[in-house]
């Protein structure tokens, strides 16, 4: 294959490359908003069950009403046979089942759709007399049949829904039972769900909202002539009905859904759930009405994240390509290698021993850089303790030279002496290592009873180099000895080595420095003491001592961090740190923390 052939082969992939990543991008996308959807219209379909329920709950509360009142003797009294006695008692009787059952009215019709008793008769707007024979419920009544109609009220302008049912006797029409209720609890409650709700009539008016700026508007525009017959017939009352302006932005078929888009009102209202925007409309009718309740779930960030998706799936189809090409490419390489090969192969076999002892030797030295690397970073890991070990590992040297030489001379008691001496000495670095590997090693940090003397000797042999240099030589005193304090013993020398440490850098400068450690018991708790014979400490930094990044050092010696690390510490572990001036010159710390119990076990 040529390298023309082969730039000629990438010539054609590229377009393919761009091809497959648009086309990876529409099936991403149309997957992604295909599948949000289909969960969106599930949340709706739930939503919608629960809307019908609560409302078919609220009106089926007062459905029994207006049939009641016809079992009522008085109340067909009145219709047979009138009498202002009759009405007055049952003005009264409306009026106080009206108050129990909390409905809107209650009232009574004659044949001719007069009203003729009524549970607001005491008030300034009553019924009281009115002809409401234009009403679609009291047409409904004689037809013999109960009637259900939602209507604005002629005299308080009041929404409403209304519930009648005909009274007879013997087939004959007496008169009609018409129940007035409000349903603004349930539009209440429909105000904090996390979707936007309504309910339209047969017209397409919106007459319940869980916006209140959408009652009485209409989803689809209304013609002049039926805006006119609406008119006079006063249902609505006068209402102007705008459109609410939703506009279609097309079907879901596999879901019976619509998307449509609300544009954003002029004076927006604060709302749980967002009113404008783009959203999924859901709608079913209501059974036993000529209602429709439609549920609108927010579209929110779908189609964002449908592009999102979109994005990344064109990102995978490039990376698919790219990751072609490369194995393209890999297979040319291997391809040309071959034919070095094969021609490497006819030269000299001189040739080739030689690539191949300088390839052996490459490979000695980048095993050798990485050894020394790894030597490096345990050299690293190692540097607290170097002091500590240089002596030993200069002995074990000198010693593992003449136990060779002893050998070869036949010496084996010399010889074995010297692997006694060797033994010791790496038992001692191995003492050395182990401290600091418990030192060092993971802490669970939960509170358990810790020796303070061990802690305090611990921290010593952790500082002893810097002790030694310094000649000072602490005193530990414990009682009782066995004292044990409720901690985690890395983390107490974690605080005892900070305030040891800090006890040193405060001495420097100090003619004789001292420094003591104690640790006494006082009722259930203990009080471990470091104290120094250094400067002390002003007012102003010993009130501001634990806070941190605060630091009486030079520039340089320290982020200000050790004693707020310190005194957090303590506060975990349900006790303090303190500090304060000695009389006879300079500084004391004070950790006070929660005594052990004798009967659990103590950390080592």
């Amino acid at each position: 294959m040529t390298q023309r052939h082969a730039q000629r082969s990438l010539a054609l992939l590229l377009p393919a490359i761009l091809i497959l990543a648009l086309a990876m991008s529409f099936v991403g996308f149309k997957v992604s908003e295909d599948t949000s959807i289909a969960r969106l219209a599930e949340r709706g379909r739930q939503r919608l069950d629960l809307y019908e329920t609560s409302l078919e709950r609220e009106i089926d509360k007062y459905a029994f009403f207006p049939a009641t009142l016809g079992l009522e003797r008085d109340v067909v009294d009145l219709l047979v046979n009138g009498g202002e006695e009759q009405a007055s008692r049952i003005n009264n009787y409306l009026a106080e089942l009206n108050k129990r059952a909390g409905s809107l009215s209650i009232y009574l019709l004659s044949s001719s759709g007069h009203v003729v008793a009524t549970s607001n008769w005491n008030q300034p707007d009553s019924f009281l007399g009115e002809d409401l024979s234009y009403r679609p419920y009291f047409r409904d009544a004689l037809a013999k049949q109960t009637g259900r109609f939602f209507g604005i009220g002629t005299t308080r302008s009041q929404p409403g829904y209304y519930l009648s049912s005909p009274i007879l006797a013997d087939e004959r029409l007496l008169g009609v039972a018409v129940v007035k209720v409000s349903l603004e609890q349930l539009e209440t409650s429909w105000s904090t769900v996390e979707a936007p709700v309504l309910v339209t009539d047969e017209n397409g008016v919106v007459i319940l909202a869980s916006v209140p700026s959408w009652k009485f508007t209409t989803l689809t525009p209304l013609s002049e002539e039926r805006r006119s017959e609406l008119a006079q017939s006063l249902h609505y009352n006068a209402r102007p009905l705008p459109p609410l302006g939703l506009q279609s932005q097309g079907n879901v078929s596999s879901e019976k859904a619509e998307i449509v888009q609300l544009v954003r009102p002029a004076a927006e209202e604060p709302h749980t759930f967002p009113i404008y925007g783009v959203f999924l409309a859901q709608s079913a009718p209501l059974k036993g009405t000529n209602w429709r309740l439609t549920v609108l779930s927010p579209f929110g960030d779908l189609r964002t994240m449908a592009w999102l998706n979109a994005a990344l799936a064109a990102a995978g189809g490039v990376i698919l390509c790219i990751a072609s090409v490369a194995l393209y490419l890999r297979r040319l390489r291997q391809w040309e290698r071959l034919r070095a090969r094969e021609a490497l192969q006819r030269a000299h076999d001189e040739l080739e021993r030689k690539v191949e002892e300088r390839t052996r030797t490459l490979k000695e030295a980048q095993e050798e850089l990485v050894h020394a690397g790894k030597l490096a970073v345990i050299g690293q890991m190692s540097a607290g303790l170097a002091h500590e070990l240089n002596q030993p590992l200069a002995a074990l040297h000198t010693l593992s030279d003449n136990t060779v030489k002893f050998m070869q001379r036949g010496m084996l008691e010399e010889a074995g002496s010297n692997l006694a001496l060797i033994s010791d000495l790496v038992t001692h670095m191995g003492t050395l290592t182990s401290q600091l590997k418990s030192f060092a090693r993971k802490s669970s940090g939960k509170p358990r009873p810790v020796n303070v003397r061990r802690s305090l000797e611990n921290t010593l042999f952790f500082l002893n180099r810097r002790l030694s240099q310094r000649s000072i030589r602490p005193e530990i005193n414990v009682e009782p000895a066995d004292l044990s304090v409720l901690a985690d013993s890395n983390r107490l020398e974690q605080i005892l080595v900070n305030l040891v440490a800090n006890a040193l850098d405060a001495t420097e400068g100090v003619e004789a420095p001292r420094i003591g450690l104690s640790a006494r018991m006082d009722g259930d708790r203990v009080f471990i003491e470091v104290r120094d014979n250094g400067p002390g400490f002003g007012e102003n930094e010993r009130e501001r001592l634990f806070e941190p990044f605060f630091t009486t050092k030079d520039s340089g010696g320290g982020l200000g961090l050790g004693l707020a690390i310190s005194a957090g510490i303590a506060r975990d572990f349900g006790g303090s740190l303190s500090a304060a001036n000695l009389t006879e010159g300079g500084a004391l710390f004070v950790l006070d923390l929660p005594l052990a119990t004798a009967s659990e076990n103590v950390d080592a």
